[in-house]
């Protein structure tokens, strides 16, 4: 039986499996730290894997109105004293990416490594309006109304079919989001990725940034450029994958992370 340890710390929801060199991981919007059950049992073996449920999500409390990535940087932080960690390697997926982001940039000798997982840089104004419909959409119908659309931009049509399961599950985390606080975060999401885009060539430390060839909303043009301007980075395109490839295809993802955590813990 695993061994898996859950607490909660100042009103975040936590988790941890395995041991070793501690490596955090930072879900994306509308989800919860469930959405990593599918990379635990490739990185436990090998790492201390702490996984979270951000501000507002899962069982988390919610975050101060209005929302700023400051406030999940400020979280993570939080968490990371709570285990008193003095340093670790930070996984963001979506939302998550740009958080390790931040804190990466305002909190250089807490953060090891980076991997950016499906996350978005520099949106063009046609792009951002796109995701700021969705936004408005949430705010006047609540987030049930966005789920439909977000399995089809997130999945095959293949492994939809063939997995119903899964995209009931994934469909009960978006349905389960507050109606209120979750457009505010939707519009951070949408809106943060600007503030980041000239900043990001200040991290430092060894970066992996990945995504899928048919994630459309966080493209490989995108993972190209942030790794062309994070001075110690590579990008990796996962072919024939979406937005959501490391729950469709884990295998692809998973072997790389763990790859390359080696290269940069040996």
């Amino acid at each position: 039986m695993k061994d898996i340890e859950h607490g909660s710390f100042q009103g975040t929801s936590w988790s941890k499996e395995g041991s070793g060199s501690p490596v955090i991981l930072v879900h994306g919007l509308g989800i919860n730290r469930q959405m990593w059950q599918w990379q635990i049992e490739s990185l436990s073996p090998n790492f201390s894997v702490i996984y979270y449920d951000l501000l507002g999500h899962g069982e988390s409390v919610n975050p101060e109105i209005p929302c700023q990535l400051s406030q999940f940087s400020s979280q993570l932080l939080t968490l990371m004293d709570g285990l008193n960690l003095e340093c670790c390697a930070l996984v963001g997926f979506s939302l998550g990416g740009l958080i390790v982001q931040e804190f990466a940039l305002n909190h250089p000798e807490k953060v090891n490594t980076l991997v950016l997982l499906n996350t978005a840089h520099g949106r063009t104004k046609s792009e951002r309006k796109e995701v700021l419909s969705r936004v408005q959409q949430a705010e006047e119908h609540g987030p049930a109304s966005t789920a439909e659309a977000a399995l089809e931009r997130w999945f095959s049509t293949e492994f939809s079919a063939k997995n119903p399961e899964i995209m009931d599950k994934i469909r009960s985390w978006i349905k389960a989001n507050d109606k209120y606080i979750y457009p505010k975060i939707y519009r951070l999401l949408a809106e943060c990725d600007e503030s980041l885009k000239d900043s990001i060539s200040d991290i430092r430390c060894p970066t992996l940034v990945m995504t899928g060839e048919d994630d459309r909303g966080n493209s490989p043009e995108m993972s190209q450029r942030m790794a062309a301007l994070i001075p110690n980075a590579r990008a990796e395109i996962i072919p024939g994958l979406r937005h959501m490839g490391l729950v469709e295809n884990p295998e692809a993802f998973n072997s790389r992370i763990v790859s390359f955590f080696q290269e940069v813990f040996r």
